[in-house]
């Protein structure tokens, strides 16, 4: 196939994957139903650039010729325009164009990222790293990589020079089920959508397909350990210490200030200390797992070790985006499930001495509805005395919905429950509440804007900060 329509292009996912059809010389269009808003330029705009004609997602991709397949993610309905309009056009699935592309890399060693919290984090944590190492490597990510946006490049995919490519592999729709890696990593297991006692077996089956070898988080080692039968797979295994049955173990992590400047340190056992790129507990555990798949991967402890040091970020995790006139920091992330929002607030903790404001918006009535009660939970093991979180009401992107619960049933009924009711709050519109924190925050305080899927939340994390930083 030589030319694909991808139905929902802005979506983080899908451009990348269009970018890479690009590089490979395919024709490719798209459409987007949120094509013309501004928050999505950042993402459109490189793929114009690029030479993808974008439409209005209502059929009119037809007018420029049938392309071969209509590309599609999970996100996307069966009744919409676009499947209409193309008839008996043949439909693939992200994951299966993702596959047939990997095939194509037959002479590249292949290494996907899995996990629920941090896998986007880690794959582009792990490619510079490598870059870092000496090699360029190629990587498909769903977040942007800092140091390879530019003008015709989103940030989420790069094709690489180097023998490496490295992918994130989604367990949300159990699409990471379609590819055979050579290499693998698992971060961690959580509650996002569906049980963990079914995600066990989701990952186990997809270490049964990894080619040649695997570093997995100990606790998700401990779940999958039943549902293992690849005899010829190279595990390793890390995780915090005391843990006799790790190969990587993190011993200590520490955060300290030199003059101004924050300096977090990790050591891993058996090696030097290590100053990590970002604070944050989380950092220490992802540097731990990227550390332990370079050695994998044939590099030597002192070149892992140096190479994990610098790493460029991405956007939209525990990403600084300016100050208010007052000095408050104000930080936009994509936290939207229960284990990544604490992540976020006890690394943001470690940082500021006075009260965290969150604001937090839900990426749908379905995901707040299974994750309502153990959100509560967390929060009331995270939050420290004099801490804020705002409820936002969830984003909404089209299809299916019964629209429950709302956010302000949750807040409500977590006010029955909650320690300390009154930290807990819904905000129905998004200017009154900048107004009311802009106004509340004080020095020493931090705002952080959390959620996934609705870019505008970090056009409205910048309308808190100084208009030259806006």
């Amino acid at each position: 196939m030589k030319s694909l329509h991808f139905v929902g292009i802005g979506g983080i996912g899908m451009s990348g994957l269009a970018s890479w059809c690009r590089a490979l010389g395919y024709k490719v269009t798209g459409s987007d139903r949120d094509a013309g808003k501004s928050e999505n330029a950042h993402i459109l705009s490189p793929l114009r650039n690029s030479g993808v004609t974008i439409f209005p997602q209502d059929g009119s991709f037809m007018h420029q010729g049938a392309p071969e397949a209509l590309v599609f993610s999970s996100a996307i309905e069966p009744d919409n325009p676009d499947f209409t309009a193309g008839g008996d056009i043949p439909h693939l699935h992200r994951s299966q164009l993702l596959d047939l592309l990997l095939k194509e890399f037959d002479s590249r060693c292949t290494i996907a990222v899995a996990g629920s919290c941090g896998k986007s984090t880690v794959t582009a944590f792990l490619s510079e790293a490598i870059a870092n190492c000496g090699s360029d490597a190629g990587f498909l990510n769903g977040a942007i990589s800092k140091r390879y946006v530019s003008g015709s490049s989103i940030g989420n995919f790069h094709a690489g020079t180097g023998k490496h490519f490295v992918f994130e592999a989604d367990e949300s729709d159990k699409s990471l089920l379609n590819y055979t890696p050579d290499y693998a990593i698992i971060l961690n297991m959580g509650t996002d959508h569906y049980s963990k006692e079914e995600l066990a077996e989701v990952f186990g089956k997809f270490l049964n397909r990894v080619k040649k070898g695997a570093v997995v988080e100990k606790e998700v080692y401990a779940a999958v350990k039943p549902y293992l039968n690849n005899p010829d797979l190279q595990l390793e295994v890390f995780g915090n210490a005391p843990a006799n049955e790790c190969s990587y173990q993190l011993e200590n992590y520490t955060i300290s200030r030199q003059n101004s400047a924050l300096l977090p340190v990790a050591e891993f056992k058996g090696c030097r200390k290590v100053t990590l790129p970002a604070p944050g507990i989380h950092t220490a555990a992802n540097a731990l797992a990227v550390f332990a798949m370079l050695q994998m991967l044939g590099f030597s402890q002192e070149t892992a070790l140096k190479a994990i040091e610098r790493f460029d970020g991405i956007r939209r995790r525990n990403d600084c985006v300016g100050v208010t006139e007052k000095e408050i920091p104000v930080y936009d992330d994509y936290a939207h499930n229960p284990e990544k929002i604490a992540s976020c607030i006890r690394m943001l903790a470690e940082i500021t001495p006075g009260r965290i404001f969150t604001l937090f918006q839900p990426h749908g009535f379905g995901p707040l509805g299974f994750f309502r009660d153990e959100l509560l939970e967390t929060l009331e093991k995270t939050l420290r005395p004099g801490d804020e979180f705002f409820m936002l009401p969830p984003f909404y992107a089209g299809g299916t919905s019964s629209f429950k619960p709302t956010s302000e049933e949750v807040i409500s009924q977590w006010k029955t429950s909650a320690s300390a009711p009154e930290r807990y709050h819904f905000a129905a519109e998004r200017d009154t509440l900048r107004s009311q924190l802009l106004s509340q925050a004080q020095q020493g305080d931090l705002i952080v804007i959390m959620g996934a899927r609705d870019n505008s939340l970090s056009l409205y994390a910048r309308s808190f900060c100084k208009a030259s930083q806006a």
